[in-house]
């Protein structure tokens, strides 16, 4: 259902409409990046109840995150600008 590259938005709080990228996942929570906000070092702990799933995956990113390659905050931002509102 969640993997990692994944593409969500937020449903509330003040970061509320805001595209993010899957950093990582556990049980319960989920971890968000946008590159400008929540950057790869700070990610956004936030519960899966709390986004709304989009039916896109970066697959650049997802490489890079599940081999642990270098990964920039500005691809970060690069994959996340046709999701801007």
């Amino acid at each position: 259902m969640y993997t990692k590259g994944q593409v969500v938005y937020s449903k509330c709080g003040r970061d509320k409409r805001r595209p993010f990228i899957i950093f990582g996942l556990d049980d319960e929570f989920l971890y968000l990046v946008d590159g400008e906000l929540r950057k790869l070092e700070k990610p956004k702990k936030k519960k899966k109840k709390h986004v709304q799933i989009v039916n896109k995956i970066d697959y650049n990113i997802k490489k890079k995150l599940d081999e642990n390659l270098y990964l920039l905050d500005a691809d970060i931002r690069k994959a996340l600008e046709s999701f801007k509102i």
